[in-house]
């Protein structure tokens, strides 16, 4: 029970600290996120705050990645939340004469005892557990020198950043909860100590207690009363301070994920948020107000960047940086942003580098795996819109592209009536869909079509089609570029071209749904495109190929438990449009012997080709990502890893065009011939059917007798 002045002097901290200097940050904030340009549209968000508070109450978010720091993390969480009750039932202790919980709440008249005692056992076992997380957070950011808490050189950072802010952040958080819980703790041990004898539902409290055992009463009620103030005292002083540090992601985070993007990953928001504005954003007041909330919801944990696959290039580009510069850009202009005359903080020049924005392969690591809902990447998209708009920075492979695009539909420079030139390598005859109507269009796309490396395989899809009676046509000269990329990289005027120009293709020819062999054109075609009229269902080979064997249109001569390999999944197929079983399950029915690559299905690692990454003029130093995974692929095929005796050379399997480029490429500069092979899944479907032999050479006899049922 608190004396008569100490509950004053309770109650004027709390009016000034809480009521005044707290209220006014927080109003600070939501005046800052809700100055932000407008978001698209949300829906059902009671719903989806509902299923985010659950989530996040049951720390589901945090397990995607590190699960030994996830959970010292949810004892922290765990803890700290139930702190908000244990805080009250403190407060009402220092307020309410004879309102005291120890021993089943034996002082209180008609207590609910068994309710008490849970209360109780729960208090102390997540006070030790939250002390124990805290403890081995601290030690790590501090003593452990985790690379994953450091960022490349040349990332742009905040000057606080640069001179060590973050780290300040977390001490002081840190020595805070350590002070509020441990004060806390020692406070029970204290009242029973004062009682003489322990109590069965405070454990850890009660072994406490003994080292009290010899204090006199006097002592014992003044460790009392400085354990209440540091536990319940320290939170009012520490309030105003929460607001700015980067621990308000413990209220915000919730909020963030129920609000988060509710259109298709493959989706992106519009440019601009009506016809009269820019497209993009230059500065961090016209980002939209859900990406201002990013900043607050951030945790500064740096899992956005430990899957970037240019940051581990150890290029300049780190997500978690974004973030965290703009959380401090805020902070900087705090007063000024709230009252609107903050000058324009203009994002280039002090969040994120251009360099850095033009880095990114758009792979979408960042935003999945991204504990409290965060899109960095939406951020660099809209930038690059801006950039492109008002010609920043462009690289030159880009700008080289986005011209041949824009003269000819395609970016390998060639003239439209090039496109289908690879169907004069085949015995027959494929449907021109401007002519004649066929039930399903098969929009090729670029590298397909126009790659040498590539062709081959289009060739073989176009056989195999044939081979099980499939009616599909083409557009020929008529289809363009989908575009998935050109948005990708910022350029929208040139994106509705392409869309305008491809669904005036469609609009000419008779088809009921479509496929495609390229995850790029297949997530524009299926995301992007609805928003324009293009309403088609669309398929990936993979999952038609599938479909064709399981009716029988496709009669299997081969299994081929010869060989053995890993699959990799594209971004754009997998994470973004959630096709991770046809492929496995189509490989397997082949009967090829897969092993999984650590980093698969939703958490795959990037070609690097993505976000126009593959038009560069440039090629960056360092371990490109393609690279990488042809590393970690070998890591997983050697027969020191597996246990196989077999002594044919593993493959890399794809189910990407540009996959087949990047990792051939890869297989060559990792020096790995002889180590690995990289095929596409229609390969191994041609040699399923005896078309090919094992080394996916032509066997002579079958290709004759598919040329004649063609």
């Amino acid at each position: 029970m608190l004396t008569t002045i100490e509950r004053i002097l309770f109650i004027l901290l709390s009016l000034v600290f809480v009521g005044g200097l707290t209220a006014r940050g927080f109003y600070g904030i939501y005046k800052i996120v809700r100055s932000g340009r407008p978001a698209p549209p949300l829906k059902d968000v009671p719903k989806k705050m509902l299923v985010a508070f659950l989530e996040v109450g049951l720390q589901k978010p945090i397990f995607r990645a590190r699960p030994v720091l996830s959970t010292f993390h949810a004892f922290i969480f765990f803890g700290f939340s139930y702190y908000f009750l244990v805080n009250v039932t403190d407060v009402l202790e220092g307020f309410v004469p004879g309102f005291e919980l120890i021993y089943g709440g034996a002082a209180l008249p008609n207590a609910p005892t068994g309710l008490v005692n849970l209360f109780n056992v729960i208090a102390d076992v997540l006070s030790v557990l939250t002390l124990t997380g805290m403890v081995a957070f601290l030690v790590r950011r501090f003593l452990g020198n985790d690379k994953r808490l450091r960022f490349n050189p040349g990332v742009l950072l905040h000057p606080k950043v640069q001179k060590g802010a973050v780290h300040r952040d977390s001490a002081i958080v840190g020595v805070f909860i350590l002070l509020h819980v441990g004060s806390r703790f020692l406070g029970q041990a204290f009242r029973l100590a004062e009682n003489g004898r322990p109590d069965p539902f405070m454990p850890f409290a009660s072994l406490a207690a003994n080292l009290f055992s010899g204090m006199s009463e006097a002592a014992l009620t003044a460790g009392i009363h400085v354990t209440w103030w540091l536990a319940i005292g320290l939170i009012v002083l520490f309030f105003p301070y929460f607001v700015y540090s980067k621990h308000i992601h413990l209220m915000v985070a919730p909020l963030n994920l129920g609000l988060a993007k509710q259109t298709p990953r493959g989706q992106l928001d519009p440019a601009a948020p009506d016809e009269d504005a820019d497209p993009g954003v230059k500065t961090l007041q016209e980002l939209p107000w859900t990406r201002l909330l990013d900043a607050y919801a951030c945790i500064m944990c740096n899992r956005c960047q430990d899957v970037c696959p240019a940051h581990a290039q150890g290029r300049v580009l780190s997500p978690s940086a974004l973030e965290i510069n703009k959380r401090y850009l805020i902070n900087q202009h705090f007063s000024a942003l709230v009252a609107g005359d903050a000058p324009p903080i203009v994002l280039t020049e002090q969040a994120i580098s251009p360099e850095a924005v033009w880095a990114c392969t758009t792979c979408y690591a960042c935003v999945q795996i991204c504990p409290v809902g965060n899109e960095p990447m939406a951020d660099i998209v809209d930038i690059r819109r801006r950039m492109i708009m008002e010609a920043e920075e462009i690289d030159s492979g880009v700008q080289s592209a986005l011209e041949s695009l824009a003269k000819n539909g395609n970016w390998f420079g060639k003239g439209s009536r090039a496109r289908a030139r690879w169907t004069k390598g085949l015995d027959f005859k494929i449907k021109d869909l401007s002519k004649e109507p066929a039930e399903y269009l098969w929009f090729v796309g670029d590298t397909a079509s126009f790659d040498t490396r590539v062709i081959p395989m289009t060739q073989t899809v176009a056989r195999v089609l044939t081979h099980a009676g499939v009616d599909f046509g083409i557009l020929y000269k008529a289809e363009r570029n989908a575009g998935n990329d050109v948005r990708r990289v910022g350029e929208e005027g040139l994106f509705e071209q392409l869309v305008e120009e491809n669904l005036a293709a469609f609009g000419k020819s008779q088809f009921e749904q479509i496929f495609t062999t390229d995850p790029h054109s297949l997530n524009a075609l299926r995301n992007e495109y609805p928003q324009y009229g293009g309403m088609w269902k669309v398929h990936h080979y993979a999952n038609f190929i599938l479909q064709l064997i399981e009716d029988g249109r496709l009669q299997l001569k081969h299994k081929l438990s010869h060989h053995r390999g890993v699959y990799h999944d594209p971004c754009y197929l997998g994470r973004y449009n959630g096709g991770y079983a046809a492929p496995r399950k189509l490989i397997q029915m082949l009967g090829v012997s897969l092993l999984e690559m650590p980093r698969n299905r939703e958490n795959s690692y990037c070609c690097g080709a993505g976000g126009g990454q593959i038009w560069m003029g440039v090629t960056p130093e360092g371990e490109r990502p393609a690279e990488n995974r042809i590393h970690e692929a070998l890591s997983v095929l050697s027969p020191a890893a597996n246990g196989s005796t077999a002594s044919r050379k593993p493959l890399f399997i794809v189910a990407c065009p540009k996959d087949v480029v990047m990792y051939t490429d890869a297989v060559k500069t990792t020096g790995s011939e002889d180590k690995i092979e990289v095929r596409d899944i229609i390969q191994l479907v041609a040699e399923a059917l005896g078309w090919v032999d094992a080394d996916g050479q032509p066997i002579q006899a079958e290709a004759e007798s598919v040329s004649v049922a063609a």
